[in-house]
């Protein structure tokens, strides 16, 4: 990323930042990099020698942010592992700026392909590796057999959390997270 001089790291996290304020204000259709430039108390300039575009800058923060906050650590048991992923998913669905960002994201992917192929390739896809770790445990405990079909348990593992946050935006009940841990486990199993 960095060509020329060395960049600073306190001017690449406040543009982070504008970045992240401005994408929740405006979404992704209306964000400019003057805006975030200015909100970030630097010059366009100071983008550009980090990100050649919007597109390249947003892919690059979102990405920083989304792939590590959904973890998969290993517990020792399909059933913690699942519960843990989980856990850490309705966190980071839930933060307040990812309330507003991901369905902007959702909805300009589908306007814009390149776009969407993007983030799919630089979001979707290392989740979905981190959470195929899961799988591959839990495999190889012999808690699910050999030839569980890994793609379909990933669509159910992420599926429901996601969809009752971002799409329906029901509240939990405190048990919420168990019970479905509960359930995504049974059907893994079925």
């Amino acid at each position: 990323m960095t060509v020329g001089k060395a960049l600073r790291d306190d001017v690449t996290d406040a543009i982070g930042e504008a970045f992240f304020v401005e994408l929740a204000e405006t979404g992704y259709g209306r964000l400019s990099v003057d805006a975030v430039a200015k909100r970030a108390g630097v010059g366009k300039a100071a983008i550009y020698r980090r990100w050649p575009s919007k597109q390249r800058m947003a892919v690059e923060l979102i990405a920083s942010v989304a792939v590590p906050a959904i973890d998969s650590p290993d517990t020792g048991s399909l059933r913690g592992d699942v519960r843990a992923y989980l856990v850490n998913a309705r966190a980071a669905l839930e933060h307040p700026l990812a309330r507003t960002i991901v369905p902007d994201l959702l909805a300009e992917g589908s306007r814009n392909g390149e776009l969407a192929e993007a983030l799919l390739a630089n979001i979707r896809d290392p989740r979905r590796a981190k959470a195929s770790d899961l799988l591959s445990r839990a495999i190889a405990r012999g808690e699910l057999p050999a030839d569980t079909d890994v793609e379909l348990c990933l669509d159910f593992l992420a599926g429901p959390l996601y969809w009752r946050l971002t799409a329906i935006h029901s509240p939990m009940a405190e048990d919420y997270v168990d019970r479905l841990a509960d359930m995504v486990v049974a059907a893994f199993r079925a």
